[in-house]
């Protein structure tokens, strides 16, 4: 019998179906070398992370606010991974807090510090993210597929979720970027190309090369970028301070129907843009908790995020022209990153949270979609119910945890939202907005559009914030 010609009983694949006797045979990587390469994908997969926390809320385009918000959720994800297959591999103490090459820290704060969302984005999509591929892909093809099988199993799951990121920024660059800015960064990517290099590319398995400055290249990780945690919006959102049409005084009220309320909940989802924005800040602000906190706070973001997402679905689905016609405003999350601490911020999100749980929060949600005939809206408000159900279990173990009982945990949530001063009268002394009501106009186009007579009581709806909370908690002053 020559090498490699053993056969397997009936010709069944060998080894599980995980390759040849032949692929198996080769060597491949040892366990520390495969232990260095994923802890540089551990740090790679973190700081991607934090970078795009860090910039969401500042990031004016939509489209990109959602986008950190899903690509930020797959590296904690496969950072949680690769930290859970360093713990594996006799490796104590993990050393996963380490950096592992001072010229891919470096690398990474240039990205975290470019100045414009064109530089940002051409850092994290066009090096960043393809970088990282290319290793995972490679540590696969370098390693023995059955030694060391379980590191090939989580590099192949989050190559398959990284192919899907880089064809995204792939196509983000070439809308966002144009021929002049390309050739104008020309300097400082090839200072981002030089810094993978002398580092041995992103995964290390390459000769490191001398480290060159390229004439002319800015250097933004000697400019720490100040942390902005003010949200912005794009042309697309030109009243954000509108606070005209009070969504849960609709909906709680009996006398309308389900099917307009459905309307109303897709600005409310729609309106979910503020959660990410706030939940970004209290992830950068915070410091020092355990990875799993990231984690699973980075989740619940996401989350906010899809809720948004299924308000725009709902309005598109509809032929509803959201940007002309629904003014989706920052209040929120402009009055709490900008009015209270990080954990003041998280408390008012467990209150609001524990709200939802309640018989008029998600499962009244829930029910006026079934009741009102779109089936869509129903399937929406079923997922986002569940979601909310999670998030409570998260808030119950990261917020709650620090209180003596639930009840206290509540109370002080209630407590730091009422400090919130929503600025009504100010702002539209200001200019910044005349709190129009722009409902009737979406109400009548939308019964337009479906062949159906308004709600004469519906149209004329025109409740507005001034003087009352989105959980309709009635406010004691509005400055």
């Amino acid at each position: 019998m020559t090498a490699f010609s053993y056969p397997t009983y009936r010709n069944l694949p060998p080894l599980a179906g995980l390759g040849s006797f032949e692929e198996a045979a080769k060597p491949g990587l040892g366990v520390e070398e495969s232990v260095d390469r994923i802890k540089r994908y551990h740090f790679a997969f973190k700081r991607l992370m934090q970078i795009l926390e860090a910039r969401l809320t500042a990031e004016p385009v939509y489209e990109l606010k959602m986008a950190f918000s899903l690509h930020a959720h797959y590296c904690a994800e496969h950072c949680t991974s690769m930290r859970e297959r360093v713990a594996e591999m006799r490796t104590p103490p993990l050393g996963l807090e380490k950096i592992p090459h001072q010229h891919l820290a470096t690398f990474f704060q240039e990205i975290q510090n470019a100045p414009t969302t064109e530089e940002l984005v051409m850092g994290v999509y066009e090096f960043a993210f393809p970088a990282l591929l290319k290793g995972l892909q490679r540590h696969v093809v370098e390693t023995n597929v059955l030694s060391d099988h379980p590191s090939v199993r989580i590099c192949r799951f989050a190559a398959l979720e990284l192919d899907e990121v880089v064809t995204y920024g792939r196509q983000a660059v070439a809308a966002l970027v144009s021929e002049e800015r390309l050739s104008a960064m020309k300097p400082w990517r090839d200072w981002l190309r030089s810094l993978l290099d002398a580092a041995g590319d992103l995964d290390g398995s390459q000769p490191q090369a001398d480290l060159s400055h390229p004439e002319g290249a800015p250097c933004y990780s000697q400019q720490p970028l100040p942390y902005d945690k003010l949200p912005r919006r794009d042309d697309r959102f030109p009243d954000p301070y509108n606070m005209g049409v009070h969504a849960e005084e609709f909906l709680y009220d009996p006398r309308f129907q389900s099917r307009d309320k459905t309307l109303m909940m897709y600005y409310k989802r729609l309106r979910e843009i503020d959660v990410p924005e706030m939940m970004a800040t209290i992830l950068t602000e915070t410091q020092d908790k355990p990875w799993a906190y990231y984690r699973d706070m980075t989740r619940q973001l996401w989350d906010e995020a899809r809720h948004a997402m299924m308000g725009e679905v709902g309005f598109v689905k509809l032929g509803i022209d959201w940007p002309k016609q629904v003014m989706v405003n920052f209040t929120w999350s402009l009055g709490l990153n900008t009015q209270l601490k990080p954990w003041e911020r998280h408390a008012v999100l467990y209150f609001i949270e524990q709200g939802l749980m309640t018989k008029t929060g998600k499962r009244f949600e829930w029910e006026v979609g079934a009741d009102s005939g779109d089936e869509l809206s129903k399937v929406f408000q079923d997922y986002d119910w569940a979601d909310e159900v999670l998030h409570a279990r998260i808030g119950r173990d990261w917020y709650v945890s620090a209180f003596g009982d639930q009840k206290e945990a509540i109370d002080f949530g209630s407590q730091c939202w009422s400090k919130v001063l929503s600025n009504w009268n100010a702002w539209k002394e200001e200019g910044k907005t005349d709190h129009r009501n722009w409902w009737p106009g979406l109400y009548a186009s939308f019964c337009e559009r479906q062949g159906i007579q308004p709600d004469p009581e519906a149209l004329k709806f025109a409740t507005t914030y001034e003087a009352t909370r989105a959980d309709l908690e009635k406010l004691a002053a509005s400055a």
